[in-house]
């Protein structure tokens, strides 16, 4: 998910721009606390398999090639034995291509690493998926330390993986147009 802070995260809130008819609540602006800056931060790494919509999450205090070997070793972990092989989707950063992840995919040889091309983030699933997740335990809420932050992480992926889905890449279906039932249309002819 990249690197996350402990800060405030705006979020949307009702507010009541008229005053009631019985003129019991006056009108309310919308505000915000002022906040001076990040109070502890880390990276989150995740893992997401499309084909059912699981999820896993890790949090690290930094992105350095040990933190990520350790990442792919629990991922390893995390994912049955018998499905092979695994392709890991990454980005082009420095860090997936070190001489630890080398030796870590010549001791898995079930794993296979697929770099998408730069500037193409949107053709890796785990994208949309990082956004849906700062939706779940980021956006409105305020954290104080880095270890809040780690906490909402894990509780909103424990209910993304409690709630999952099959993870289709595209267009929502909801913005598809609905179909009229009824008595079918005939073809316009020109």
């Amino acid at each position: 998910m990249g690197p996350e802070s402990a800060k405030s995260f705006p979020g949307q809130e009702l507010v009541h721009a008229l005053p009631d008819a019985a003129g019991q609540r006056p009108a309310e602006r919308a505000k915000q606390e002022v906040d001076y800056g990040r109070r502890g931060k880390g990276y989150i790494f995740g893992a997401f398999k499309p084909a059912d919509g699981e999820a896993f999450t890790q949090a690290y205090d930094r992105r350095t090639i040990a933190n990520w070997v350790d990442f792919l070793e629990r991922v390893d972990a995390w994912i049955p034995a018998e499905l092979a092989p695994v392709y890991a989707i990454e980005d082009n950063l420095n860090v997936h291509r070190a001489t630890d992840v080398l030796l870590f995919s010549l001791a898995h040889p079930r794993w296979e690493f697929i770099f998408t091309p730069k500037s193409a983030a949107y053709l890796n699933l785990i994208e949309p998926w990082w956004k849906i997740l700062r939706s779940l335990a980021l956006k409105g809420r305020r954290f104080e330390t880095w270890a809040e932050v780690v906490q909402a992480v894990k509780d909103a992926t424990a209910y993304w993986n409690k709630h999952r889905h099959p993870f289709v890449w595209g267009r929502r279906r909801r913005h598809q147009p609905r179909r009229r039932s009824g008595v079918g249309l005939l073809p316009k002819v020109a």
